[in-house]
């Protein structure tokens, strides 16, 4: 059965079920053929342009055929979540000593922030193995293999390897977020910078428990999503697309808010 044959199944057996919500089902549909259209303008965006990511903080990043999970055309381009660009920009210009990348996924931010912080040392950790094999491939693949460590357990003993540290914490763990980063459970996080993606569409209001947890000793900055990216910097060949492609190149697959909390410390 080819690639398009499964969609179709996948599409025909979820419309069978006359049981189901027609509306939700409705829904599953259009999120299925997208994902699928969004693959099919992958395959054109990388006929095009190889797989060198376009712009953005992270541009010349040579990265890989496919992402461990979610969108990939929008990281080719450079556009991924986009609304961070302007606080990624400072983090490249910070003398981190480390970068704990939780949940580095195929290692687009690990990777991304090793080329372009060559004095910095970056920690990868990810629970799924088959990511962590394409960090580490990613790493090799950009010539910084030797400062990007890649591990899979991570727990709240693990920030004491990073107390004397200046510390940056990058956290997207689909909502696990919420257990994980407690100042009482780990004091050591008084002192980090911590850019976190808060999972609300998973757990309602994780933003609203994490910004409670750090307000004594963090400033925080709220940052919103509303999906809409500023494409001046596309390349030519992505405005001969329909408007559709272009909106689903540019789409994040993502199913509700997933805000982020910009954290520093008030006191160093």
């Amino acid at each position: 059965m080819s690639w398009h044959d499964d969609i179709r199944h996948q599409l025909v057996n979820n419309l069978s079920h006359e049981q189901d919500n027609p509306v939700q089902q409705l829904n599953n549909a259009l999120r299925l053929l997208s994902k699928h259209r969004s693959i099919l303008v992958q395959n054109t965006l990388t006929q095009r342009q190889g797989l060198t990511v376009h712009h953005g903080p992270f541009a010349g990043l040579e990265f890989i055929e496919r992402s461990s999970e979610g969108c990939h055309v929008a990281k080719l381009l450079g556009c991924y979540e986009q609304p961070l660009h302007e606080y990624l920009y400072q983090v490249i210009t910070t003398d981190y000593d480390a970068i704990v990348n939780i949940g580095c996924a195929e290692g687009y931010y690990a990777v991304g922030l090793a080329r372009k912080m060559p004095k910095t040392q970056v920690y990868a950790y990810d629970l799924n193995t088959a990511a962590l094999d394409a960090c580490r491939k990613l790493a090799q693949k950009n010539g910084v293999a030797d400062q990007v460590t890649v591990k899979q357990k991570f727990d709240p003993v693990t920030f004491k390897k990073f107390m004397n540290m200046k510390t940056l914490i990058i956290c997207d763990i689909e909502g696990a977020e919420e257990q994980l980063l407690d100042p009482v459970i780990s004091p050591e996080l008084i002192q980090m910078d911590i850019l976190v993606e808060a999972h609300d569409d998973l757990t309602t209001d994780i933003s609203k428990t994490l910004k409670n947890r750090f307000s004594d000793t963090h400033n925080i900055k709220l940052i919103k999503d509303n999906g809409q990216r500023n494409l001046k910097d596309m390349p030519n060949w992505f405005f001969n697309l329909a408007h559709l492609d272009q909106l689903l190149a540019v789409w994040e697959w993502r199913s509700g808010p997933t805000p982020w909390l910009i954290m520093s410390p008030m006191v160093r």
